[in-house]
């Protein structure tokens, strides 16, 4: 095994918080701070993590960080063929966009059903049908959470198990938008404010009532 449990943690932490302290990562696997340093210090030589510039701070000494490296990215990533990529290329070639657009919808419908149902079989508050749908999406593997806005609800995909597709065929995330938009109706509006494709560390999408409900604790 290339990564060790513990440092399969320190991965899994710090592709879902961002770039980490080595205090925070020992505060919060509770090891020691040499023990993390060590682990670190490892991931680094195998190519997973790597130490951002020193960041300076009004009191203290200086704050170093770390944070995943491509490889360390790549290690979360569903096993896209080079074939997959291939057929999205000649789809596009022979039919063209609009046939690519409309296979990728259609290919969607589905997924758009299956949360449907899902939700109709959940409370019907907003909240817990954003619960669900991040519950949803975690299973699937796109390690989804959802975080309380003051005017709504923050829902994160901390990964993209299809971030090779989309990358070649940004419809898949134009399906995306609508087959949340459509699972929780009309009562809620939904707006993609992070994208990977643009350079993101993750996608989120604000969520907030149309009909009048508030934000409430989860």
């Amino acid at each position: 095994m290339e990564l060790s449990k513990s440092q399969q943690e320190i991965l899994q932490r710090l592709k879902v918080r961002g770039p980490q302290s080595i205090k925070i990562l020992s505060k919060h696997m509770k090891q020691t701070t040499m023990g993390v340093r060590q682990h670190l210090t490892d991931m680094r030589s195998k190519g997973f993590a790597t130490q951002t510039k020193t960041e300076r701070q009004t009191r203290g000494r200086p704050l170093n960080l770390w944070r995943l490296t491509k490889k360390g990215h790549q290690y979360f990533e569903n096993n896209h063929t080079q074939t997959t990529l291939n057929l999205i290329e000649t789809i596009q070639k022979l039919e063209g966009g609009d046939y690519l657009r409309n296979l990728v919808h259609l290919q969607n419908r589905p997924t758009q059903e299956f949360y449907r149902k899902e939700l109709e079989n959940t409370d019907p508050k907003l909240n817990s049908q954003i619960t669900r749908l991040a519950e949803l999406r975690n299973e699937e593997g796109y390690m989804a959470e959802v975080r309380l806005l003051p005017e709504g609800w923050l829902l994160t995909q901390n990964h993209c198990p299809i971030y090779s597709a989309a990358k070649h065929c940004s419809h898949f995330c134009e399906a995306e938008l609508a087959c949340f938009q459509q699972a929780l109706g009309a009562q809620a509006d939904i707006e993609r404010v992070d994208h990977v494709l643009n350079g993101s560390r993750r996608c989120t999408f604000k969520i907030t009532a149309t009909n009048g409900q508030k934000s409430e604790n989860f």
